[in-house]
């Protein structure tokens, strides 16, 4: 999805946001439950931007106007490299209602749990600022 790989490149939460549907539900690859909600998943995905060091898409795979596509990335978390796909599908308005990540190797993943584990408390407060 081409609006949503722009807006995570130019680090512009407010172009996120708009992207997202009320419903959408964020499958983290660090956490065993899925996470429902725009507001969870806009804050999950604002404090991801400032974890990820060095992001970058390096492919995008699906047909454009498909309701399923995939953004590979690559990325550092504290001195860890990680390669990861975002599986983003969208509804019929075309907003995005389910979005899972998947990141490797193992390290990576366990760099990236690290990392937003400390952020959770900031993470539940910018999600009840947004659902506010």
């Amino acid at each position: 999805m081409k609006a949503f790989r722009h807006a995570v490149e130019a680090r512009d939460v407010d172009a996120v946001a708009a992207l997202l549907a009320d419903d959408v539900v964020f499958t983290s690859p660090v956490a065993h439950t899925p996470y429902p909600g725009k507001a969870i998943t806009l804050a999950i995905l604002a404090n991801v931007i400032e974890v990820f060091e060095n992001f970058r898409y390096v492919r995008e795979i699906g047909a454009d106007g498909a309701a399923d596509s995939a953004l590979v990335f690559t990325a550092e978390v504290d001195g860890k490299q990680l390669t990861g796909c975002d599986f983003i599908h969208v509804n019929d308005e075309g907003l995005i209602d389910e979005f899972m990540v998947m990141v490797r190797p193992l390290s990576g993943a366990n760099a990236l749990a690290a990392a937003m584990g400390a952020r959770f408390e900031q993470i539940a407060e910018q999600a009840a600022a947004y659902s506010g």
